[in-house]
């Protein structure tokens, strides 16, 4: 009955039992149900089923669906009028958007041109302001006098 690993028996444990508590009414009724008869008295059917039970009760008639009330009949040139009016609020819109649309990209070609002016103007700069041609070292080499300075340091 227990499992082969299992050297003693399982523990038991209390259960508590909760027991529903009924809730009184928020109000109390205080006015009798009077029970109201039915203007005529359904008849009662009986069928018998081919296993000879027989089935009482009420024969029930088909639910009868509400008279559908006929719509009016809409013009054509309302229905013209309508859809123009919505074609024509669809354009006005599909103008605002193309006008906004119109003016961010604007703005983001703006951006592109001074980005581009930047990186050029900065390319310009380190062309200009760079090494000027000379090679040599870290430093600016000038001879004076036999002398020559490199880095502030005099060699003979």
């Amino acid at each position: 009955m227990y499992p082969d690993h299992t050297p003693h028996a399982p523990v038991q444990r209390a259960v508590e039992v909760h027991q529903p508590t009924p809730i009184p009414p928020a109000l109390p009724i205080t006015a009798p149900l009077v029970p109201v008869q039915p203007g005529t008295v359904p008849t009662v059917a009986s069928v018998v089923l081919p296993d000879g039970r027989v089935v009482t009760g009420y024969a029930v008639g088909p639910a009868q669906p509400e008279p559908v009330t006929p719509k009016p009949a809409v013009s054509r040139a309302a229905v013209n009028v309508a859809l123009g009016g919505v074609g024509f609020l669809a354009v006005c819109g599909g103008l605002l958007l193309l006008t906004s649309f119109i003016a961010a990209l604007t703005a983001f070609i703006g951006q592109l041109i001074t980005l581009a002016a930047v990186i050029f103007g900065g390319w310009i700069a380190v062309q200009v302001l760079g090494t000027s041609g000379h090679r040599g070292g870290a430093g600016t080499t000038v001879n004076i006098r036999k002398a020559v300075i490199k880095r502030n340091h005099f060699h003979s």
